[in-house]
């Protein structure tokens, strides 16, 4: 029979330095792959786990949020800005006071009361930083900036009205998690905190954000609450009012259409106007504001950057 030979060279035909070499190959390179492995399993646990998200996001500045400790305490504690209570949140192991910074403030130190059963009253300090705002210029209908008799009279009895709305303070409690949804999807053509200038004069800083949406575009609730209250004001045009509870409020200004009445309850998600040019505006958007114990504070605070 006449035999093959196969193109690859049998085992035992291997030249023996050729294997010897390969095997010390192999055996230096174990020691390496080890190091190599070990290296990489100390740089791993040298990386810190990321901290986790809080809503709102602290910002100790006029229109921002100041997140205070209030330490562990079986049952939870009530908290105080002068005399206005504070949303405070947490459990028996730590409960945390959230406290909205007037855009008036003034940078320094400044301190909130606590109040825990079973213990004396304290008091809890931090420091408001300095923030400067820009400033917005803007062109309105002359009507809207100096007020007739008549259009004054309407804005100071709205006013009185919105000052009443605005001291809701209410048991519901909000989720934990504050992270609010935009209320509708586009631009944002003005942010809180601006200066505003209305046909050269100078008026209140802008309390709210302004978000560039098409006339009709949907209104949605940005977290769980109760509608108290809607209107068609001097200033704000169509506006709703919500309720989420512990002196979290939110507004939404301008609105061609609203589609809630007070008392409404809503999910987050569910829709409670349209977007309009109502009011004192330069064309259609939406004003969303957020109020925290009283204090108008910056929404981006509660959204995602």
């Amino acid at each position: 029979m006449k035999q093959t030979h196969s193109s690859f060279p049998a085992p035992a035909n291997l030249d023996r330095r050729s294997v010897m070499l390969g095997t010390i190959g192999l055996l230096a390179a174990l020691p390496a792959a080890h190091a190599s492995a070990a290296a990489q399993a100390k740089a791993s646990k040298k990386q810190p786990a990321p901290a986790p998200e809080v809503w709102p996001r602290a910002s100790q500045v006029p229109g921002g949020v100041a997140r205070l400790s209030l330490g562990p305490s079986a049952k939870r504690p009530q908290a105080f800005a002068g005399d206005i209570p504070l949303l405070v949140l947490g459990d028996a192991i730590e409960w945390t006071a959230l406290t909205g910074i007037p855009l008036a403030a003034e940078p320094g130190e400044a301190g909130i009361t606590v109040r825990a059963e079973g213990k004396p009253e304290r008091q809890i300090a931090y420091t408001v930083a300095p923030k400067q705002y820009r400033e917005q210029r803007l062109t309105v209908a002359p009507r809207t900036v100096d007020l007739s008799p008549e259009d004054e009279a309407r804005y100071v009895k709205e006013r009185d009205h919105l000052t009443g709305v605005m001291a809701t303070l209410t048991d519901m409690r909000p989720d934990t998690v504050l992270k609010m949804r935009v209320p509708v999807p586009g631009r944002r053509s003005s942010s809180f905190g601006l200066r505003r200038v209305f046909n050269g004069q100078s008026r209140n800083p802008h309390s709210g954000m302004d978000i560039a949406a098409g006339t009709g575009t949907p209104v949605l609730a940005p977290l769980p609450g109760k509608v108290i209250d809607t209107g068609d004001y001097f200033f704000n045009g169509g506006t709703v009012w919500l309720d989420h509870g512990g002196g979290l409020l939110t507004m939404y200004c301008h609105l061609s259409r609203i589609d809630v009445k007070v008392g409404d309850v809503m999910k987050t998600g569910e829709q409670l106007a349209a977007v309009g040019a109502t009011g004192r505006v330069t064309g259609p958007h939406l004003h969303w504001s957020v109020m925290l114990n009283r204090a108008m504070v910056d929404p981006a605070l509660f959204i995602a950057a």
